[in-house]
């Protein structure tokens, strides 16, 4: 890549994405492209959003390759005996882990209780209070925060480990990817900052029972992000190591729900963005992306400060990066 295109593309961020704060373009598993914008540089972790998400994603994958978790198919509340079903609620019952990884499970509320789940006790806890309800399975409802944590709550159970460490042995140590602690917050300005400001936190936010969340909460650097990007395109190799199955990212990535009001695809954790192309990206907050393309074999990480209301960060790719990177070697 000429240094001229170079310039025209950090002109094109600077002008018109201006809260991109790192991004790293793969090619035949090559980076083609690394620039780092705001002050930033390569060894600074940012909060993903629900870029985490699909993190979650492998995780789940991992535990069931490994036998802890045995299908998709059973019963949320099979890992959690000692939970109380609030009485006359018979909707929870029934909600499985695939209703979960799909965003087609029923939540009772219409505005998320944030302020509720976040001084409680245990977030898993709050997630399960608020699930079910008089909604219907199967209908998309995307879970932003409150929901996917209980994916987490499965994890600490089925693998009788904290997430982290099976995170860590399992996917991050391998990946070469640094998230060493979690992030426990001590006041409600620390969780806001973590939330909407820049901060210089790293490592996994976690409840007070030290589950981990699910949904957001996450701090990678670009270069990792786009490391768990290759995994996906490389079909869970990595150094000739299989470390999630290619039978279980098969399954994620391609379509098992969809949000028709915005006309959207949703695999296992993953927006699908072009079944043509059989390209997938997760997806988070402020324009964080992890973009995985088999057809071209690209990968893009787009690591960004918050901001409400970001410009598409697909559309970007799509205009600007994929032409540019066609022919790259």
């Amino acid at each position: 890549m000429n240094q001229e295109k170079i310039t025209e593309l950090n002109r094109v961020i600077c002008r018109d994405y201006g809260n991109i704060a790192g991004m790293v373009v793969q090619k035949n598993g090559k980076t083609v492209y690394e620039g780092y914008f705001n002050g930033y540089t390569a060894e600074r972790a940012l909060h993903v959003f629900s870029v985490t998400k699909s993190v979650i994603n492998a995780l789940i994958g991992i535990a069931m390759d490994k036998g802890y978790i045995k299908s998709v198919d059973r019963k949320v509340l099979e890992f959690f005996p000692d939970y109380t079903v609030k009485r006359g609620e018979k909707t929870i019952r029934s909600v499985t882990i695939r209703d979960i990884l799909t965003m087609t499970a029923p939540y009772k509320y219409k505005s998320a209780p944030y302020t509720k789940y976040f001084t409680s006790e245990s977030w898993v806890k709050a997630s399960l209070d608020l699930l079910g309800g008089r909604g219907e399975i199967g209908k998309f409802r995307y879970a932003p925060l409150i929901g996917p944590d209980i994916l987490t709550g499965i994890l600490a159970k089925a693998t009788g480990r904290p997430v982290l460490d099976f995170s860590r042995e399992n996917l991050f140590v391998p990946l070469g990817i640094h998230v060493d602690r979690n992030v426990v917050f001590q006041s409600k300005d620390e969780q806001l900052a973590i939330m909407t400001k820049e901060s210089n936190i790293s490592g996994w936010v976690a409840d007070p029972q030290g589950i981990n969340t699910a949904g957001w909460g996450l701090f990678l650097t670009p270069t990792e992000m786009a490391k768990i990007g290759q995994l996906y395109l490389n079909r869970g190799v990595w150094n000739g190591r299989q470390l999630v199955s290619a039978q279980w990212i098969g399954e994620s990535t391609k379509e098992h729900s969809r949000w028709d009001e915005l006309g959207l695809k949703y695999g296992y954790l993953w927006w699908i963005i072009d079944e043509e192309e059989r390209s997938y990206a997760a997806l988070g907050d402020g324009g964080n992306v992890i973009y995985v393309n088999p057809a071209k074999n690209l990968v893009v990480a787009i690591a960004s400060l918050f901001v409400p209301r970001p410009k598409d960060r697909i559309a970007f790719i799509k205009e600007y990066l994929e032409p540019m990177f066609e022919n790259q070697e």
